[in-house]
């Protein structure tokens, strides 16, 4: 693979208004699977370890091992369908999700959950990472940003609606009702795909990488800063959201006191700020410029999470003051999000879409494996999460301005 500069082509014309609906429906019930089986069975974590004799770390263990089989799988999915195409590997990879799903129904131990859980992370990274593929391969720039955001709109009701779920699954049935709640979802998914999604990499734009030029692509990739500086920031971006996301069960039930129904509805409210800051940058995409909206939403998350510190400060802390802040810092998280992972993918054509999508989603979950457990090696508490939250907001914001400074020196159109 050569190392030279790519300049991505215009976004495909002549897409009907039918098109693009069943685009965002299927490819936002694809990229939705994946990460309603990350928080659908948080309110059960309580529960999960005492039914299973394990302490909380290990339950929350089942987390992390699926971010990193998320992780290696889009490594290898992605890569993938840039050679067999999109829809095979799409297939095979939800295929056996839904079979690891049901097998976690079955888990009499947490150390077996947590191995099921990387099966999960690793087939599901299918839907994850070839959708993001088939989005650049009909779409760049603004036109790419704009339909990214139309599925994230469907994409985060998955997430928002997913504890509320969990916590009326777990008050009907044991918490195994989870894990077959999702091989139901995954199965439902995997239909969609094989129905209503056609191949989008025709035969002759596929390519067969050896190792060698994989690594090449992965140095092309890692030396151009037009990639590299916007995925740095969607992956500090996400290392905040998950250090959220992982802890948040814990804190609010055993800290702050709530119910696991009442955490769910805030755990909620949070994901819909996350869906209101998507939505409000959609409306913004012909009005400003890309750099203009992340640096607005760089500035309402460190809104939130100085509130958060401030609350801490001052001993005020409770159910009421807690989500205030996390609700700030999701809308923020949802402005920067779309900008930043379409600048990422914008800058690469569509031949490599899935090696470069691979690559950033592989960092990506790597990231939200690895630093929210960092941010808590000491113990699950909220200044833990808040000093988690704090690091990872200025890392995105530093990333932010680079990549702000990379793009006004030489402008990719539709992003800068």
């Amino acid at each position: 693979m050569s190392a030279a500069v790519f300049i991505p082509p215009v976004a495909a014309p002549g897409h009907s208004r039918r098109f693009i609906a069943t685009m965002v429906f299927v490819l936002g019930a694809l990229s939705a699977t994946a990460p309603i089986a990350i928080d659908l069975y948080l309110p059960a974590f309580p529960s999960m370890a005492e039914a299973l004799g394990s302490p909380e770390s290990r339950i929350q263990l089942t987390l992390t091992s699926m971010m990193i089989g998320m992780g290696l799988g889009q490594a290898v999915i992605g890569p993938l369908s840039d050679r067999f195409g999109r829809r095979r590997p799409l297939l095979i990879g939800m295929s056996v999700f839904t079979l690891a799903s049901l097998l976690c129904a079955v888990a009499t131990s947490a150390d077996l959950l947590v191995g099921l859980r990387f099966l999960q992370g690793l087939s599901g990274a299918a839907g994850v990472v070839v959708a993001r593929a088939v989005i650049r391969d009909h779409f760049s720039g603004d036109d790419m940003t704009r339909f990214t955001a139309k599925m994230m709109f469907v994409t985060m009701l998955a997430p928002m609606l997913g504890p509320i779920v969990g916590a009326q699954l777990i008050r009907f049935g044991p918490w195994q009702t989870v894990f077959v709640f999702m091989a139901v979802l995954s199965a439902l998914s995997t239909f969609l795909v094989w129905r209503f999604l056609p191949e989008s990499l025709p035969a002759e734009d596929r390519r067969t990488m050896t190792g060698r030029e994989f690594g090449s692509a992965l140095v092309t990739l890692v030396r151009d800063a037009h990639f590299i500086a916007p995925t740095i920031a969607v992956l500090m971006n996400f290392s905040m959201l998950f250090t959220y996301v992982s802890t948040f069960s814990f804190i609010s039930q055993e800290e702050l006191g709530a119910s696991p129904g009442f955490f769910s509805l805030l755990f909620a409210f949070g994901t819909l700020a996350l869906l209101a800051g998507n939505q409000l940058n959609m409306l913004l995409i012909d009005r400003s410029r890309s750099s203009s909206r992340m640096i607005a939403g760089m500035i309402v998350s460190l809104t939130g999470v100085a509130w958060l510190a401030g609350v801490q400060f001052a001993g005020a802390e409770n159910l009421w003051t807690v989500p205030a802040g996390i609700i700030l810092m999701m809308f923020g998280c949802g402005i920067v999000f779309p900008n930043a992972g379409a600048a990422a993918m914008s800058s690469q054509p569509p031949q490599i879409a899935g090696t470069a999508s691979a690559f950033m989603g592989s960092l990506q979950m790597a990231a939200g494996g690895v630093l929210p457990a960092l941010a808590t090696v000491g113990g699950v508490t909220l200044a833990s999460m808040t000093l988690g939250i704090g690091v990872y907001a200025l890392a995105t914001a530093a990333a932010v301005a680079w990549t702000i400074v990379v793009y006004r020196r030489r402008p990719v159109p539709g992003i800068a």
